[in-house]
């Protein structure tokens, strides 16, 4: 879901119902329960539908995600919403998350 390239409300919408889709599949495939690593991915289709101001909090409180995870939803999901200065923002924000690691 990092990768997405373009989004809308129905393609935010989409996104969750293929991963319901998935998960469904899956368990009939398998035993394991709870399925790995769901609510990760849950959380991160769920933070395209925050507002600029939510989305910086998430970025602080979700330090599980990627660098180029977190990029991409700033871009994809407020990019089009948002001004040049508020993007540059939350990226600043990606970026002293990931200082520490560097």
């Amino acid at each position: 879901y990092a990768n997405v390239k373009k989004r809308s409300n129905e393609g935010r919408a989409l996104m969750q119902l293929d991963f319901q889709q998935f998960l469904m599949k899956l368990e009939k495939l398998t035993d394991i329960r709870p399925i790995p690593d769901k609510e990760f991915v849950e959380t991160y289709i769920k933070a395209y539908y925050l507002t600029e101001n939510d989305m910086e909090c998430w970025i602080k409180e979700h330090r599980e995600y990627s660098t180029k995870q977190l990029t991409n939803l700033v871009n994809i999901c407020l990019g089009t919403y948002i001004n040049k200065k508020a993007r540059q923002k939350l990226l600043a924000a990606i970026d002293d998350i990931d200082r520490p690691k560097r």
